[in-house]
């Protein structure tokens, strides 16, 4: 009996149909997108309290371990302290907060440099990894600084961020509805160094162009509702 692969024209079409189904992988595929994730200041801290209010009490669970109030969490807000830890953020085209990252550096103590993740992403943006965005993100900068590790205190429930940490390497230890992970972060080099810089200029530039662009679309309505005014008001004399 002929085995079938060995006739010229089937094998012919066989590595057709392969060649035809790798292509449209690569099509299909989506390439990365660059994601403008700013550092923040003091000046966001009112944004920041807005961000984490709007969460629900499923979402506050996840981020603060209990299900913060609102109380506790302007009490959380008012308590950051941009100088020593870290805040990143990602912003909508309206200048809406809808992600969050604090990167908290321990207390020197005269061990290894070390510093604690915590992210929250509003449900509407969910499905885009701005989760494993801001992780990278602040992996990046915590090397680029000097950390040696990074932690991540988790409920074990939270399968997305143990998913994120574990993608990055993360080591786990569970112990009973908490989660503990930690990497070790490689020593900085050059280049992520230079990369950091520039993702921080490429975000900084984007959120100008972001308040610019609003600014103008509330010119221009303001400018719409004044003709319509302007035009009601002729026909009505």
């Amino acid at each position: 009996m002929t085995d079938i692969l060995s006739d010229p024209l089937v094998s012919a079409d066989v590595a057709a149909a392969a060649t035809r189904a790798t292509l449209r992988a690569r099509v299909a595929r989506k390439p990365d997108v660059m994601v403008p994730i700013r550092s923040l200041g003091e000046n966001h801290r009112a944004r920041i309290a807005i961000h984490l209010k709007t969460l629900d009490a499923h979402d506050r669970y996840f981020r603060f371990g209990f299900v913060a109030n609102d109380e506790q969490i302007d009490r959380y807000v008012n308590g950051l302290n941009f100088e020593r830890d870290e805040i990143f953020g990602i912003y909508n085209r309206n200048l809406v907060l809808i992600a969050v990252a604090h990167l908290a550096y321990a207390p020197e103590t005269g061990a290894r440099p070390s510093a604690e993740f915590g992210v929250s992403v509003l449900a509407q943006a969910r499905g885009r990894h701005y989760g494993s965005r801001l992780f990278e993100r602040a992996m990046m900068h915590a090397r680029n600084v000097g950390v040696s590790r990074l932690y991540v205190h988790v409920l074990s429930e939270n399968t997305a961020m143990l998913r994120i940490a574990r993608h990055a390497g993360a080591t786990f230890v569970i112990d009973g509805s908490e989660t503990e992970g930690h990497l070790t972060l490689p020593p900085a080099t050059f280049n992520s160094q230079v990369t950091e810089m520039v993702e921080e200029h490429m975000a900084q530039a984007n959120y100008r162009i972001k308040v610019q662009a609003k600014q103008f679309r509330h010119t221009l309505s303001s400018l719409q509702s004044a003709w319509l005014g302007t035009t009601g008001a002729e026909k009505r004399d």
